[in-house]
């Protein structure tokens, strides 16, 4: 396992902690892989019984990491084949046999969100703030799966303005589980872990395999893969600003870039 990615076993409980606090556990491509062979590795292991995917630091996750890349992605394919790796850890959570829970504190934006939302249960602490901001810089999500959970509307206010939601309004949507005070985050994932532990391993797994398989047979799938193709597409799609933001970025760095787009979108009233 890389750094980026920690592993722990609490009895039959196993967690995987992405490890990249400085950077507020942005998702580059060394923590998507770490994840992904986490996930895979713990679902085998017959000793566990429930996975949970938290964070070190003040945030879950903010997101894709847009440094500079060495070789940056140039074609259609390139971009494709980058959403690919993202889905493929998230669906991983997705598809996992036994349940997933997600710990979440801070801010769950972009991949961040995407990968909360992935997750079986996604247990938020009230100071949580969850939000899909690609399309504020000419971007989309690779993994669209907001109108699933969400309804129409919810999903077209979030996914079309980029505007973030506290956890509250989160929860109401039907992205979150349920909401805990920040500090007892762990307790009460901790909880929850404990209690599917008890539940006969068979039943755990026909179970979530039957409700998969619902929304398998609605088109969630083929909606998601679409999503990935949009996604490349996009990304092709050259903008006023999104030149603008990557430029300010190459010369000023990503945090003053992102200052620049807060500031773009701030509410004027």
């Amino acid at each position: 396992m890389s750094s980026t990615v920690l592993q722990e076993r609490r009895g039959k409980i196993g967690i995987l902690t992405m490890n990249r606090p400085e950077k507020l556990n942005t998702l580059n491509d060394d923590l998507l892989i770490s994840l992904y062979n986490g996930i895979k590795e713990m679902e085998e292991d017959e000793k566990l019984r429930v996975i949970v995917v938290r964070a070190a630091g003040r945030s879950f996750c903010a997101g894709f990491d847009l440094s500079p890349r060495e070789k940056p992605f140039t074609t259609v394919m390139d971009w494709h084949e980058h959403a690919k790796l993202g889905n493929r850890t998230f669906m991983a959570l997705w598809e996992c046999k036994k349940p997933t829970i997600a710990a979440v504190q801070g801010y769950a934006l972009g991949g961040g969100c995407d990968l909360a939302m992935a997750c079986d249960f996604t247990i938020a602490a009230d100071n949580a703030v969850f939000g899909e901001p690609e399309i504020q810089f000419s971007s989309s999500t690779p993994l669209v799966q907001l109108p699933w959970m969400t309804g129409m509307k919810r999903a077209k206010q979030v996914l079309l303005t980029g505007d973030r939601i506290d956890a509250a309004i989160a929860e109401q949507a039907g992205m979150v589980t349920s909401l805990t005070p920040a500090e007892t985050l762990d307790e009460t994932v901790m909880s929850l872990a404990q209690r599917l532990v008890k539940i006969p391993v068979p039943a755990m797994q026909m179970n979530k395999a039957a409700i998969n398989q619902f929304y398998r047979l609605k088109g969630m799938c083929e909606a998601l893969d679409e999503g990935a193709r949009i996604f490349a597409a996009v990304h092709m799609t050259k903008t006023l600003e999104n030149e603008q933001f990557f430029a300010v970025a190459a010369k000023e760095g990503l945090a003053a870039a992102f200052k620049w787009r807060d500031a773009l979108f701030a509410d004027e009233g």
